[in-house]
């Protein structure tokens, strides 16, 4: 079996005060033919400030929207995990072919992490009925809200 594989960056997240943008490569922007007609996208990026020997050793934590629970790391959604791979769901503004450029109202990547793909949301594939999480995760919203829940 494979044990290691590439990855190659397609771009990156640009955070501009209140601006957050992805820019996708130039090579990669026809893969972003149509996605103007999705209200969302699903955002895989590499989350580079976590990237240590240290982070990617962790295996348990205390999150901080439950600080006096220890969860195993894939119970949670820290980017301190073995493969900094993080995921946000983003609501799309507007999509620029010509510059790369996808403005988005929210996202948790800090500015300049790297992209590592995109995928269109489709409520069929990325939403499941009766989903069953932790009491831990009581208070929580239901819904994403308005605003996001990423970095300000």
């Amino acid at each position: 079996m494979k044990t290691e594989f590439e990855l190659k960056t397609i771009g990156f997240i640009k955070r501009n005060n209140d601006q957050k943008m992805i820019v996708v490569d130039e090579k990669y922007r026809p893969a972003m033919k149509k996605l103007e007609d999705f209200s969302h996208i699903i955002v895989f990026w590499w989350a580079n400030e976590a990237d240590n020997q240290e982070a990617r050793e962790l295996l348990t934590c205390f999150p901080p929207y439950a600080q006096e629970i220890e969860a195993g790391m894939f119970s949670c959604r820290s980017p301190f995990r073995p493969n900094p791979i993080a995921m946000t769901v983003c609501p799309v503004l507007s999509v620029d072919h010509d510059s790369g450029v996808i403005t988005v109202t929210d996202i948790d990547a800090g500015d300049n992490s790297p992209l590592i793909d995109i995928k269109a949301y489709f409520p069929v594939c990325d939403r499941v009925k009766n989903a069953k999480y932790p009491d831990w995760l009581n208070g929580w919203p239901e819904w994403m809200p308005d605003e996001g829940i990423g970095l300000m």
